[in-house]
């Protein structure tokens, strides 16, 4: 698969990932700084977006003393900001905050989650929402379509039930990169396979014994974490207001594409609404659909703005600079032969995937490094496109500057430090990865 993001390969320097840093530190750090105070909304006092401006403005300034053409380093922030992975996250983001926002106005939201608690009993809502949202992104191949469809109702639950925001949120994100992880029809599931030339089915096939244990584990976790005494107050609802969600998920499971799901799912929302609430106009659905898009806009600017960071850093070599560190590192582990390029590979995609903060982009861009260090120490291709979409999942799941979690994040107006903590599938997985890779499970039969 070929990346538009690059079109030569540049020459490995560590000096562009200073930008990339400088926004980690103040992000991360005036996050902390705020939060030890006592701040309300700790992670929002410094906006994220302009400390990604000012990392911007900083790798131009720097690439420009490099002897490098402002006028060619501002078409690479435009060519990072408008790819097609970037541009997707974006319309997911408006229109995921367009539906929440409509479903919400009609009353849909508490609707769905009180038919919910008349099914799931309260104690199991964890591990329910876990289930759901790994059934969803399995079928759509999208964690980001699951988030935006799910985390409104996980936002319910908890408020229904007395349990934790994040632990509520954390089940969803979790499920959904489950089911991205596994799904046939994930980008990061094909991204894998090209880059290593393996069948999706024999990726599959080693991917489920890593997963799946992993998810067991999740699911017995939020048993464990959801099982407490809640007390949830009976309340009616009417039917219809639950319509709009049972056509998003039938939709999603049919494995229509996320954005139309979305977009239908707007429209059904506003006609229930003006079906069921007499003053309920087209001004108020518009009203309803702007409102949407005001609450993604931090998160699409910023999503936007990483885009072209990276791009830029990928450009002068700075991840370039990661990838040969790694490949070096494989060279003097002390470990068997075969261990240490599996390490080697998982390093890889790990750190490519903190600086692109994209799973799809880092594993297109490491993709032939990793076949290459798999072919030099013997590692089985089927292995090495599992543990790229492994830890690729694990990093996205896990960094707060991350799609999934900035979406979950905004939809519940929760701090992004507050809920990785609470993503323990994708903790649980990292720890299965690197068992994979200690005891050399699951152990695979010779490629015909």
């Amino acid at each position: 698969m070929a990346d538009p993001h690059s079109q030569a390969v540049p020459s490995p320097r560590a000096w562009p990932l200073l930008p990339l840093l400088f926004f980690l530190v103040v992000f991360l750090g005036s996050g902390l700084y705020y939060t030890s105070a006592g701040t309300d909304f700790a992670f929002y006092q410094i906006k994220a977006p302009v400390v990604a401006m000012v990392a911007i403005v900083l790798s131009m300034l720097m690439a420009r003393v490099a002897g490098q053409r402002l006028n060619a380093s501002v078409e690479k922030l435009l060519e990072g900001i408008g790819h097609p992975n970037i541009i997707l996250m974006c319309l997911v983001f408006l229109l995921a905050g367009a539906f929440a926002s409509v479903s919400d106005s009609i009353g849909s939201v508490d609707a769905t989650v009180h038919l919910g608690l008349t099914i799931i009993p309260a104690q199991w809502v964890l591990p329910a929402l876990f289930l759901i949202s790994a059934f969803i992104a399995t079928a759509m191949g999208t964690s980001m379509g699951t988030i935006a469809a799910t985390a409104p109702i996980a936002v319910g639950f908890a408020g229904a039930t007395g349990l934790p925001m994040p632990l509520a949120l954390g089940a969803v994100v979790g499920g959904a990169m489950f089911g991205d992880n596994l799904s046939m029809i994930s980008d990061t599931t094909i991204a894998a396979t090209r880059s290593q030339g393996v069948s999706l089915k024999d990726k599959f096939r080693v991917n489920i014994w890593i997963a799946l244990p992993a998810a067991l584990v999740t699911v017995m976790v939020l048993v464990l974490l959801g099982g407490g005494d809640h007390q949830v107050e009976a309340k009616p609802f009417e039917f219809a207001r639950v319509v709009p969600y049972l056509l998003v998920f039938a939709l999603a499971l049919s494995g229509l594409n996320v954005l139309a799901v979305l977009i239908i799912g707007i429209v059904a929302a506003g006609v229930t609404g003006m079906v069921v609430m007499p003053d309920y106009g087209l001004a108020s659905i518009n009203g309803a659909i702007y409102t949407g898009f005001e609450g993604m806009f931090e998160i699409m600017l910023l999503s936007m703005l990483i885009g072209g960071l990276s791009l830029l850093m990928t450009d002068q070599g700075g991840t370039r600079w990661v990838i040969e560190r790694i490949h070096g590192l494989t060279r003097w582990l002390k470990l068997p032969m075969q261990r240490a390029g599996e390490v080697g590979i998982a390093l890889l995609v790990v750190f490519a995937n903190v600086f692109v903060a994209n799973n799809t982009v880092a594993i297109v861009l490491t993709g032939e490094m990793a076949r290459d260090i798999a072919n030099e120490h013997g590692v089985d291709l089927r292995r090495s496109a599992s543990l790229m979409d492994i830890f690729s999942c694990v990093v996205q799941g896990v960094i707060p500057y991350g799609a999934q979690v900035l979406l979950a994040c905004s939809i519940a107006k929760l701090s992004p430090l507050a809920l990785i903590g609470s993503i323990h599938y994708c903790w649980a997985l990292a720890i299965a990865g690197m068992l994979a890779i200690a005891l050399n499970r699951p152990r695979l039969a010779t490629a015909a």
